[in-house]
């Protein structure tokens, strides 16, 4: 089925088109991932599909059965509303449904109850309140009844999020989804399942994102606003990567052949008399034509910068037994770390887990509860934190970046003024003298980022530097981590960022723990999985030796050898502590298992489901934890 089409679309706000003149076709079932520099028309693209803007010209046509859901990067809540309120609307349709045939059941009328049950059969309403339960759990929204106003940016688009996947998800007719950067504030966990999830999907989606993964995962065809023109990749991201890199060698050399008739031709023109009338008009109009592509670039955001870093001495930083906790909740146990030159660490764990208070420990921004911080000397710290650019009214981009410093130095010999460090981070020259205050988010990110790297830092910290920015900021960003010669510490959710530029991980497990786990990103989810796999081994092992005794019997001397192995190990503390820590854990498990039972309960009222989900949330924690010292003591049983 065709969705949409559109001909000839341009928008401009000021000279410049954003786009012009672009067409394009979406039928059902596509997965296209849209991507472009910031500033240039994503999310305005995607309002004008949705009909909250107007094109300045063009045509946009869309099938009268498609209904069209945006999910924004700034989403719209009535604020004074709880989280059920905005996300379970009455206009939603099965919301309808069960009004309906809650009023059916009061009216105990048949007729009008039979079209109720029919009513939610059509719009999937029996098994309403498991998917919304589902949704909540995996989006770890708990406080139902929270009112709007008071969530943070992050929260607020996970609930954003969970509305647009509900509206969705129980929409009988055709739906066309599009959506603005959905895997921003979200853990690698919540972003690994809604991969899962619109992938289960029968979903048609026009998608922005810079999770290189992620738009892997899920698109198989790219499109890419470049250069106020759309280019079409009929492909996942990878053919897109070498299908633009063979395009941009095809164009240089077009361009090259173009520069060489360009010389000739202006030769030709430089020796016609003035006077002369008979000059051929056709060469003359060709002439024109090849100046114009002879004057084209191609613009490249591979970057080799040889920064001339401020020296780091021998001694960098030192953690030993750092504690940390919020009241009741630990999120720093007796960390112990000495870090050296040129390390690169990420840091992973779930949202809240302790990340961000490691870092400004760190710093010395925030103070530990006990412990011992010691930072060298020489340090020179780059923070990139998640609060933004902090600026005056009316600054132009090039004012802002002089106040730091004039020019940065290189290793080579010699500096990099303000401008050609702006233009290798992607700002041009007509950019550079736009007011801060008119950039888009992603532009003004930008911008925060290359101020931090301007002041020519030898420990950076980055904490969740890959949100809001575009990919070529980013393919900039990474070539210059790469050759970076300090300490990097990145906080990231971009699995792509951090498996290209770090050599091991700080893993919050929860409750404080610290992993440091020798790998990058992807290799420590494969050892997870091994892991977990292995446990489920273990405990289907441990379960069969449970059995009574004339179904495994063993010579005594053998038992008594293995007996006498482990006490040598584990004391009679922590072999009374592993026998709690089983019985423990299946309880945790058969609580857990009858609470997701529930949830499948279509009669279960909101209230429940509310204290379901949240009660479901704190078991998973503690499984984690008590899976984690059942795990510690059962090695030293082996």
């Amino acid at each position: 089925m065709h969705y949409l089409s559109a001909e000839g679309l341009t928008k401009s706000y000021g000279i410049v088109p954003l786009f012009k003149n672009i067409s394009f076709h979406i039928n059902e079932g596509d997965k296209i991932g849209l991507i472009a520099r910031n500033g240039v028309g994503k999310s305005t693209l995607l309002k004008i599909l949705a009909g909250k803007e107007p094109p300045d010209a063009g045509k946009l046509w869309i099938h009268k059965d498609v209904k069209v859901a945006l999910f924004e990067q700034q989403p719209e809540f009535d604020e004074n509303g709880s989280i059920l309120d905005n996300v379970l609307h009455e206009a939603h349709p099965v919301i309808q449904a069960i009004r309906s045939y809650e009023a059916a059941v009061e009216a105990e009328d048949a007729d009008q109850l039979a079209r109720a049950f029919e009513l939610m059969d059509e719009v999937g309403g029996w098994s309403f309140d498991a998917k919304v339960g589902q949704i909540f759990a995996k989006l770890n929204i708990t406080q139902h009844h929270q009112k709007v106003s008071t969530l943070s940016g992050g929260q607020r688009k996970r609930v954003a999020l969970a509305r647009t996947l509900i509206d969705i998800g129980f929409e009988a007719g055709h739906t066309l989804l599009m959506m603005d950067e959905p895997t921003n504030h979200l853990d690698v966990e919540m972003i690994e399942w809604l991969e899962h999830y619109l992938n289960q999907e029968k979903v048609t989606l026009l998608l922005v994102t810079h999770d290189r993964y992620f738009l892997d995962s899920v698109c198989d065809e790219i499109w890419e606003l470049d250069r106020s023109d759309m280019q079409v990749y009929r492909g996942d991201y990878q053919y897109y990567m070498e299908a633009k890199a063979a395009r941009i060698e095809s164009e240089q050399a077009s361009i090259e052949k173009a520069r060489n008739t360009y010389r000739k031709e202006l030769e030709w023109m430089r020796k016609q008399p003035k006077a002369r009338t008979t000059k051929s008009k056709s060469r003359q109009d060709n002439f024109y034509k090849v100046a114009e592509k002879a004057s084209q670039k191609i613009e490249d955001t591979q970057m080799q910068l040889e920064a001339k870093m401020t020296r780091l001495g021998g001694k960098v930083v030192e953690l030993k037994k750092v504690y940390k906790s919020y009241g009741d909740k630990k999120v720093i146990q007796g960390f112990d770390y000495t870090f050296t030159k040129g390390e690169r660490i990420g840091i992973v764990g779930k949202n809240g887990a302790g990340k961000s208070t490691l870092l400004n420990i760190i710093q010395q921004i925030e103070t530990a509860d006990s412990g011992k911080i010691n930072i060298g000397e020489t340090v020179v710290f780059g923070n990139f934190s998640q609060q933004g650019l902090e600026i005056k009214e009316n600054v132009r981009v090039i004012e802002y970046v002089k106040s730091i410093a004039e020019s940065f130095p290189l290793a080579g010999g010699g500096a990099l003024s303000a401008a050609q460090f702006l233009e290798l981070f992607l700002f041009p020259g007509d950019k550079q003298y736009t007011f801060i205050e008119s950039l888009s988010g992603g532009e003004k990110k930008r911008l925060q980022l290359l101020t931090i790297l301007f002041r020519n830092p030898n420990f950076l910290i980055l904490d969740e530097p890959t949100n809001d920015l575009d990919l070529p900021t980013l393919a900039v960003l990474e070539n210059f981590l790469m050759d970076y010669q300090g300490c990097i510490l990145i906080v990231s959710h971009d699995r792509y960022f951090m498996d290209r530029l770090v050599d091991h991980l700080f893993v919050f497990e929860g409750a404080g723990n610290i992993r440091d786990f020798p790998g990058n990103y992807s290799q420590y989810r494969i050892w997870q999985k091994q892991e977990e796999t292995r446990l489920k081994q273990q405990g289907e092992t441990k379960a069969v030796k449970k059995q009574p005794a004339e179904n495994n019997a063993q010579p005594e001397q053998d038992m008594q050898g293995k007996k006498e192995s482990v006490a040598k190990k584990v004391s009679y503390k922590e072999k009374r502590e592993f026998d709690q820590l089983e019985a423990e854990i299946a309880e945790l498990e058969t609580e857990k298992a009858g609470l997701e039972e529930a949830l499948g309960n279509a009669n279960l009222a909101f209230e429940q489901l509310s204290v379901h989900s949240k009660r479901i949330a704190e078991i998973i924690a503690l499984l984690e934890e008590k899976e984690l010292r059942w795990l510690e003591i059962s090695e030293l049983m082996e």
